[in-house]
C-alpha cells in the first residue's frame, strides 16, 4: 500500500506543481500585456477599468487554482487511486 501512497504523492505534487505554473504564466502575461499596451489604452478611467478587470481574472483564477489544489489534496487518495488504478488496467491490456 506503500507503492499507492507514494505514487498518489507523486501524482498530486506534480498536479500542483503545473497548477501553480499555470497561475504564475498567467500572471506573467497579464502583467505583460497590461505594461506593453498601456500606452494603446484610452487615457482617464479607462485605464482603471481595464486595470480592475485584470486584477479579477487574476485574483478569481488564483483563488480557483488554489480551491482546486486543496480540494485534491483532500479527496487525493480517492481521485489519484482510481486513476492508477485506470492506469495499471490499460497497462495490463497492452502486455
Amino acid at each position: 500500500m506503500s507503492d499507492l501512497n507514494s505514487r498518489i504523492e507523486a501524482m498530486y505534487s506534480r498536479d500542483v506543481k503545473i497548477a501553480w505554473a499555470f497561475v504564475a504564466g498567467l500572471w506573467f502575461a497579464v502583467l505583460f500585456v497590461m505594461y506593453a499596451t498601456w500606452d494603446l489604452a484610452p487615457e482617464g478611467p479607462w485605464r482603471y477599468v481595464l486595470m480592475i478587470g485584470g486584477a479579477a481574472v487574476l485574483l478569481f483564477n488564483t483563488a480557483s487554482i488554489g480551491t482546486l489544489v486543496r480540494h485534491y489534496k483532500e479527496d487525493k487518495q480517492f481521485i489519484y487511486g482510481l486513476d492508477i488504478k485506470h492506469l495499471d488496467e490499460m497497462r495490463g491490456h497492452h502486455h
